[in-house]
């Protein structure tokens, strides 16, 4: 099966089963993101290829551990010989950090204000990055807003302060306040990522209440002459409400301006539990218009250094799974 059109079909199943070798030293658990509240995740790969999927024993799709990270996938009746790939910290090759694993809003999708989460302290975080230092070529920070906007902006640029010596580049993707990009281009942020998160201001009011549209905008704007066009990012998920027709102006909007959209899978989960995931052919029309807008626009993904850009392994990404 072609790389692309595999990636595409896992993604809409979203998850495994697994059998085989012990396999616990590839399960990644997240404090956010996609899979946070599960029972794990891992990352396959081919070649350099890679994708994400959670542990689910119900999957109809199974992965057989063959054993040291040599894996068989069995999907539709083919079988496709594989890696499974360590996670140094959430994902391979970065040390990907959730600073507070909490929230005090409540986007509709997203599992975290549930959870019981906690902030990381700044000296937990760093022994975090020493342990993986060997192995990783980037740092990705993101975080919830554990009490406002504004304070959780100041402990993420501490945060930032203590893992320079690292001298690894720092990708940071938290909700932004006015100042946010100019604070972070000013420590020596490589990238940043703001996420608009819809592809329409109505779909943005009725899934992220107490949250601004424009102020994400703004940002967006205001970050790209500081940190360059294609250094930044911003998620928009498929599977709200919106169509087709949205999203290709909304990633017009994007790369119009310098930023590079890319388009997460929605993951049921909240209030959302019950929807489905995209189809497998839904996300292949959007890559082909993904693609197209971004090779227009001069923009390309495959340039990254830090966060889901990088790492590839929730969304299809033009420049790397092509």
């Amino acid at each position: 099966m072609e790389w692309i059109r595999l990636k595409a079909r896992l993604l809409e199943a979203g998850s495994v089963r697994l059998s085989g070798e012990p396999i616990d030293r590839y399960v990644s658990r997240s404090a956010a993101g996609p899979s946070a509240g599960t029972s794990g995740s891992l990352f396959f790969s081919t070649g350099a290829r890679r994708v994400r999927v959670c542990i689910d024993e119900a999957s109809p799709i199974e992965v057989v551990h063959r054993g040291g990270g040599e894996a068989d996938l069995f999907i539709d009746g083919e079988r496709v010989r594989g890696r499974l790939e360590p996670a140094a910290l959430h994902c391979p090759r970065q040390a990907y950090i959730t600073v507070s694993a909490s929230c005090i809003f409540h986007c509709r999708y997203c599992p975290v204000p549930g959870l019981p989460g906690r902030r990381k302290e700044i000296a937990g975080i760093a022994r975090m990055v020493e342990s993986v230092a060997d192995r990783v070529d980037a740092i990705a920070i993101t975080s919830g807003v554990a009490s406002s906007i504004e304070e959780e902006e100041a402990y993420v640029l501490d945060v930032v302060k203590a893992l320079l010596p690292f001298s690894l580049p720092i990708g940071v993707s938290i909700y932004p306040g006015p100042e946010t990009p100019a604070r972070l281009h000013a420590l020596g942020v490589a990238e940043v990522k703001f996420n608009i998160e819809t592809a329409t201001p109505a779909l943005f009011s009725e899934m992220c209440p107490g949250l601004s549209w424009e102020a994400v905008w703004e940002a967006l704007r205001q970050s790209v002459p500081l940190f360059g066009r294609g250094r930044v990012y911003s998620n928009v998920i498929v599977g709200l409400g919106e169509t087709d027709e949205d999203l290709e102006r909304v990633i017009e909007g994007l790369a119009g301006i310098g930023v590079i959209p890319i388009l997460r899978p929605l993951t049921p989960a909240a209030s959302l539990a019950g929807r489905p995931r995209p189809s497998a052919d839904r996300m292949l029309r959007l890559y082909d218009i993904h693609e197209r807008i971004l090779r227009q626009a001069g923009l390309n993904p495959g340039r990254a250094l830090t966060m889901c850009a990088a790492c590839t392994g929730c969304d299809l990404v033009p420049g790397r799974d092509a």
